[in-house]
């Protein structure tokens, strides 16, 4: 009973990048109005040795309309933090995730006519 058998496939997962409590509640605040709001229907995340990435689609069987990744290794250089678009081109880079992420936001304000 003193032998251990270590998990399968545990030892290469020490430098896996992922979202901490607070960036993941942002993102996920911010998915639920744009469903809310009609724009995305479907996400998915990906947590890999370099990036985390949150992607969004407005349907399930497209590419996603944006995605979220952070990159750590870029956290001195251009900013950890990315919006990427649906087409692959960066519309966003930056050290601050709300800042990110406010082209995003932009799309949910609405005027409201008396």
């Amino acid at each position: 009973m003193t032998n251990v058998t270590p998990f399968p496939g545990q030892g290469g997962r020490t430098g896996q990048v992922g979202f901490d409590r607070l960036e993941l509640q942002r993102i996920m605040d911010l998915y639920g109005r744009m469903v809310s709001a009609g724009h995305w229907r479907d996400y998915a995340m990906d947590m890999g040795r370099e990036a985390a990435v949150f992607s969004a689609f407005r349907r399930s069987a497209e590419r996603p309309e944006y995605r979220i990744e952070k990159r750590p290794a870029l956290r001195h250089r251009q900013g950890m933090w990315a919006l990427v678009g649906e087409g692959g081109q960066i519309l966003r880079r930056g050290q601050e995730l709300h800042n990110v992420l406010a082209p995003v936001e932009r799309k949910l304000l609405r005027i409201v006519n008396d």
